[in-house]
């Protein structure tokens, strides 16, 4: 208790000497000879509330320095006329662009925490036109955020995609797409897909669509390749229109897909000629040699045309198909109607190069087969690659031949 008194007084002396006015007793000094008048010049309250000045260091220790007291003074310090080059405050935004260009996916997302600017250098759209995120087991927001980053080019087949939550309506800069055989609901693929315009490449391999978003497909009217593979859920009239408004299509995979009859007239019927490469398999019963005349008709510039496991071509599409002076390849794999027999006839195909028969033929008659048919390389690929964005027998990360800068790594 001895020791609060006096702390005590101490901190009420303080506060009542900053509260109250200090009264001192202000000297008269004569005018100076200029005539000025410091008479209310309070000298003594500067002094008390100037700051203390600093006292100049001598040291005297020592028996050599008992007569000779040396000061110690400290040298100011010279400004460094090249240290503000050095800022990284001071780069401008090209360069730090430049410089961020070369990081890879993780650590770009790692320098856009470090502060706002760089935030927005990191997320601007010239790093992020092509983004590969194979690997990533799961996209929810991040799928909207760099689809809105402006990614020209995004791979995430095999993904299983939540809600992207887009924070504005813009229009996306995507133009080749590839969503193959994700987890995702109609619903969100229809939000995606209705913010493209300008798409070229799209792969919506093995997906439940839908009209709304065929009619969205119809608004891309820049498409080159598409995959629909295994989809299902959209009419034989949005199919029609879709393809009435895509005119620039080259490669269409439309294969196995949940189709009626009316489904494969559409095609056949509404197909741009722009057509080179068509995969049309599996339609069994559906697919008609009407219908092979009509795809024949329209698209003279075929090149590779994919019909297996369509029961109801026979040998007489031969004469039909022979009308295709640009066909390479041709596959009729387990198009049982055609006997093997009749496969020599191929030879008047002068221009094709490789045929696929699985199905067709027995192993131990396919060296015969061969030897008949010596321009032609026989069943040398049983996975059709038409509108694929990156081929089953390859093991690299490319989309429809391109490589994406920034990489998903797990």
């Amino acid at each position: 208790m001895s020791n609060e008194r006096p702390l005590q007084e101490l901190s009420e002396n303080l506060e009542g000497s900053l509260c109250r006015p200090q009264r001192s007793k202000w000297k008269r000094r004569p005018s100076c000879s200029g005539g000025l008048d410091t008479e209310n010049t309070p000298n003594e309250l500067i002094q008390q509330w100037s700051p203390p000045h600093k006292k100049i260091l001598t040291s005297a220790k020592g028996k050599e320095n008992e007569e000779n007291a040396f000061v110690l003074a400290r040298r100011p310090r010279k400004r460094r006329e090249s240290s503000a080059g050095l800022c990284w405050d001071s780069l401008p935004d090209e360069l730090l662009l430049g410089i961020l260009s070369c990081l890879s996916l993780q650590d770009l997302l790692r320098t856009s925490r470090v502060c706002k600017r760089w935030h927005c250098l990191a997320f601007d759209e010239s790093l992020w036109h092509s983004v590969d995120l194979v690997g990533k087991a799961q996209l929810d927001a991040e799928l909207g955020q760099v689809l809105s980053a402006g990614a020209l080019r995004l791979r995430c087949p095999h993904t299983c995609i939540g809600q992207p939550s887009f924070k504005s309506a813009l229009k996306l800069r995507v133009q080749h797409l590839d969503l193959s055989n994700c987890t995702v609901e109609t619903s969100v693929l229809e939000d995606i897909l209705s913010r493209c315009r300008h798409l070229q490449n799209l792969s919506l391999e093995g997906l439940v669509l839908s009209d709304s978003i065929i009619h969205s497909l119809a608004q891309n009217t820049e498409i080159v390749r598409l995959n629909l593979c295994g989809c299902s859920g959209f009419s034989p009239e949005s199919l029609a229109e879709m393809l009435k408004s895509c005119t620039r299509i080259e490669e269409m995979n439309v294969s196995w897909c949940d189709f009626s009859n009316l489904h494969v007239q559409a095609i056949a019927n509404n197909i741009p000629s722009s057509i080179s490469h068509l995969n049309i398999s599996g339609y069994r019963q559906n697919l008609t040699m009407e219908d092979v005349k009509a795809v024949v008709k329209r698209c003279p510039n075929i090149t590779n045309l994919d019909l297996s496991d369509s029961v109801l071509v026979t040998t007489d599409s031969f004469p039909v198909l022979q009308q295709l002076s640009s066909l390479r390849h041709l596959a009729v794999s387990r198009c049982y109607q055609i006997h093997p027999a009749s496969l020599i006839d191929f030879e008047k195909f002068l221009n094709l190069q490789t045929l696929e028969v699985f199905g067709l033929i027995q192993d131990s008659y396919l060296p015969i087969l061969c030897k008949g048919l010596p321009h032609i390389q026989i069943n040398t690929q049983p996975f059709s690659t038409v509108a694929r964005p990156t081929s089953a027998s390859r093991k690299d990360r490319t989309l429809w031949g391109m490589h994406c800068r920034l990489v998903y790594k797990h």
